[in-house]
């Protein structure tokens, strides 16, 4: 039979809702009380009733996080610093992959909320927006991370991805590229957009257009990046540099310039956005777009427990849209890595 709150008062000598303060993490107590209390727990075997310990307070003590998927070596690092962090303020992750499935991705919303999460932080399909604004109407503050569709409630941490892609083709500009080839994500995305955006403004400024031979924009998949490049450099006047800016396609295109034999950087510069561990030891170690991965799951991190705090200090959510209409919103500058993948272009003959 599971071991009572009762059991582990009468063991530790003090009363039930003593040891309730204790169990609870309650700092009302002295270091003598709540060793002794532990210790009974722990001799015992005693394990609380989290449900019922939600019900009493309103508080789970969970947070989702629902992201597209883990492949991208951004969400990867963005998981591990929002698990451990969380974790070291008494929270634990459920982590939702949902491989950008609308479907999916509703049905773990509404799990979620089912669960009665504490708070929610989200990397999402721009699909679900309504349901998302149910969980905020709920009183569960809701974090949007590197995408904010329209109409999107809570606060947004974002990453510099214009900027980022600025620096990038800019750079491929100053070592003297004229044909740059674009690979990136679709327009109804943030980072799709952003990049593109900074990838046509850094073009303009010098006095260039994007060739729509030379661009490809699709999902976030390896597939996808496979078939860009084949079809970029597969054009009768091939690009001379390529800004690879959507990573999950980079894998693909990576596998299809070793596929078709292209040397680079002899005949193809090459910038990749955000960081992957292996990206420095690739030959030649590839030149990147550093996003700030790191960062952005600190910021969230310290957004999402913010807002849970200022929840629990006034009893509502603090989520909801300001005077502006939305949330907060903060933004993570993006660097420029120089590694071996890019050089001048080689002149004919």
């Amino acid at each position: 039979m599971a071991v009572t709150l009762d059991q582990v008062a009468e063991a530790a000598g003090v009363s039930k809702s003593t040891a309730s303060r204790v169990l609870s993490g309650s700092s009302r107590v002295s270091a003598q009380t709540k060793r002794a209390v532990q210790s009974a727990a722990e001799r015992l075997g005693y394990r609380p009733n989290r449900i019922a310990s939600g019900l009493r307070t309103r508080r789970s003590n969970l947070i989702g996080l629902v992201i597209t998927n883990l492949v991208n070596a951004s969400f990867h690092t963005i998981t591990g610093v929002l698990q451990q962090r969380l974790d070291e303020c008494g929270y634990q992750v459920l982590l939702c992959v949902t491989d950008s499935d609308p479907v999916r991705e509703r049905r773990y919303l509404d799990m979620l909320l089912d669960h009665r999460v504490d708070g929610l932080i989200i990397v999402g399909t721009g699909d679900n927006t309504a349901t998302v604004r149910q969980v905020s109407e709920a009183g569960i503050p809701v974090v949007n991370l590197m995408r904010t569709p329209d109409g999107a409630p809570g606060d947004s941490v974002m990453a510099g991805d214009r900027e980022g892609a600025e620096l990038a083709v800019q750079h491929l500009l100053d070592l003297g590229h004229r044909r740059i080839a674009f690979i990136g994500g679709p327009a109804g995305v943030d980072s799709g957009r952003d990049r593109y955006a900074g990838f046509a403004a850094a073009l303009g400024a010098a006095g260039l257009e994007p060739d729509p031979v030379l661009c490809a924009r699709g999902p976030y998949t390896v597939p996808f990046g496979a078939e860009a490049a084949l079809r970029v450099m597969g054009a009768d006047d091939p690009p001379t540099a390529l800004y690879s800016a959507n990573h999950e396609a980079t894998f693909g295109a990576l596998g299809s310039l070793v596929q078709l034999g292209v040397r680079v950087p002899e005949q193809l510069s090459l910038v990749c956005h955000e960081e992957a561990p292996w990206f420095p030891y690739w030959h030649p170690p590839i030149t990147v777009v550093d996003n700030g991965a790191r960062d952005l799951g600190e910021l969230a991190a310290e957004q999402i427990l913010r807002r849970i705090d200022s929840r629990s200090d006034n009893g509502r959510s603090d989520s909801d849209p300001g005077p502006e209409g939305v949330g907060r919103l903060i933004r993570v500058g993006s660097r420029l890595v120089v590694r071996s993948s890019t050089t001048p272009p080689r002149l004919p003959g």
